[in-house]
């Protein structure tokens, strides 16, 4: 996050024109193309799930409200539709307001969630007698434990796979590189530690309690017996996931839209069409089907190593961070960029094998034990086949414009 982080502070630029000076000025779309398919896809399903959590809100307050959640219309009932239509205009609402009001917004979603799961795992932790269940199943041990730690792991890292390659959209107006590390430390390892902590005693505690294993947050809250604490649960879990929703999937598909077509798109009509593409793939019926997650989803989602490899090997091993930004906008064939008809060729013949093993390893049952790692395969494949494709003496060009000779063996 950190190295995605300090290019967007140094250029200023999103990540569909960040892709242009490793995959050239019209080659960039291929990864801006997936990111944002991906980003669209889940902006629709984490939308759906928000929604969810406001029904139980709505009947909790209303119990007669129930009557409505029984039709099916598309798929949704109506007061499903309901919720879903209100969640998905309180997101707009926020957007329309621009990147401004989406930082406030995060701001102000961090610590309602992290107070709110607190307070609800000592809750819970009290309800179960000051006692957790720390397994389901007979604890892993030897080998088999720490390949389920590395797993886990690994998944995590594939999880941010979206946001590494994109961050540089939130991190191009930082004021200095300190900035950017000093968020991803307290927001990351140290935040993600103190959700693991906090999943660990409501987990363990829920089973304690009836034996049940939570699939979702949304699980917990349902079944929580206060209806003033049950209230104030679901209020704090649409606040947190409209928030991730926003940063990890409507900024990315709004800047890719509005660079595929700039005189036509801004960044707010971009957004839209891409929330509206969001509802019309009915993402209920996506999150409900198993297969559509695992094949479609998945399988996207393994490109994405491949392609940070790819970025983070050209502009940190090769061009050690020389970049000349106008020429990102240029589309002359003699421009740093171009390479051949706007395409880069070597970055496709890192890309490509890469991108194709990602995928066998994360979608072929057979490779079931290394799928969690093929994020991490597909970027180190890619990123040292990107390296070994570059010419020994690359020139490359920083930001004033000066010819940079590097010998690219030399790294």
């Amino acid at each position: 996050m950190n190295l995605s982080g300090y290019m967007g502070q140094k250029t200023g630029v999103p990540f569909p024109v960040m892709s242009r000076i490793a995959f050239g000025i019209h080659g960039a779309q291929i990864p801006a193309l997936i990111r944002a398919v991906i980003a669209i896809a889940w902006f629709g399903i984490q939308t759906y799930l928000a929604s969810v959590v406001l029904r139980v809100l709505l009947s909790a307050i209303a119990p007669g409200l129930a009557a409505y959640d029984q039709d099916s219309i598309l798929g949704l009932s109506s007061l499903g539709w309901v919720c879903f239509v209100a969640i998905w205009l309180v997101q707009l609402v926020i957007l329309a307001y621009g990147m401004e009001m989406v930082r406030r917004y995060e701001a102000f979603a961090g610590p309602v969630i992290l107070l709110t799961v607190t307070c609800l795992a000592a809750w819970m932790y009290v309800q179960a007698g000051f006692e957790i269940a720390w397994s389901v199943r007979e604890p892993l041990t030897g080998a088999a434990m720490w390949h389920n730690i590395l797993a886990g792991g690994a998944l995590w890292l594939a999880i941010y796979g979206t946001l590494v390659l994109n961050f540089c959209d939130f991190a191009r107006s930082s004021p200095c590189r300190k900035t950017i590390r000093s968020g991803n430390f307290w927001g990351l390892p140290v935040n993600i530690l103190a959700f693991a902590v906090i999943t660990v005693l409501l987990c363990g505690a829920q089973f304690k309690i009836n034996g049940q294993i939570i699939d979702s947050p949304t699980q917990i809250i349902a079944s929580i017996p206060n209806t003033f604490f049950l209230v104030l649960g679901c209020l704090a879990f649409l606040i947190v996931t409209v928030a991730v929703n926003i940063m990890a999937n409507f900024v990315a598909p709004a800047f890719v839209l509005s660079n595929l077509a700039p005189r036509l798109l801004n960044f707010r009509r971009a957004g839209l069409i891409s929330a509206t593409l969001a509802v019309l793939i009915l993402p209920w019926n996506l999150y409900n089907s198993p297969l559509v997650i695992m094949y479609f989803l998945s399988g996207l989602g393994a490109l994405l190593g491949p392609l940070y490899g790819v970025i983070m090997v050209d502009y940190w091993l090769l061009r050690r961070g020389r970049i000349n930004v106008p020429e990102l906008y240029s589309e002359d064939p003699k421009a740093a960029y171009h390479y051949r008809r706007g395409v880069n060729p070597r970055a496709l013949v890192a890309f490509v094998p890469a991108a194709l093993l990602a995928i066998v390893l994360a979608l072929v049952p057979n490779f079931e034990t290394i799928a969690p790692f093929s994020w991490m395969i597909g970027a180190g494949i890619a990123g040292l086949l990107y390296l070994l494709c570059a010419p020994r003496n690359q020139q490359y060009l920083d930001v004033s414009g000066e010819s940079i000779a590097v010998d690219s063996t030399s790294h």
